[in-house]
């Protein structure tokens, strides 16, 4: 399994719960390093609001920031979705080992 605290996987879990933020996710994995302007336009929220849903996508280590100039670029950190993907496929191994073990005693 990782080896993030559950803490920190509650809290990349948590940032990966809510549409808004799984949308940004989407824009930055296609555009890359881009500013919260650009991941505003043509969206139904504004500049502000990805600004904050940027800042928690942030501290749950799946997005880093840099300047450019006067511009904060943001980019996805896909590290820690890959950490996500392999507690999850754990959690799936030692389901599918659990089944598995019922479905042995059920046919014994």
């Amino acid at each position: 399994m990782s080896t993030s605290s559950e803490g920190e996987l509650a809290q990349l879990f948590a940032a990966l719960g809510d549409s808004g933020r799984l949308q940004l996710i989407k824009r930055l994995l296609a555009a890359g390093a881009v500013s919260a302007t650009v991941l505003a336009d043509g969206g139904a929220i504004s500049r502000q609001a990805v600004v904050k849903q940027l800042q928690v996508l942030e501290a749950a280590g799946l997005v880093t920031h840099s300047r450019q100039g006067r511009e904060v670029l943001y980019a996805l950190d896909a590290r820690r979705l890959q950490e996500a993907r392999a507690y999850l496929d754990a959690v799936s191994a030692h389901w599918d080992a659990s089944l598995e073990r019922l479905r042995g005693l059920l046919e014994s």
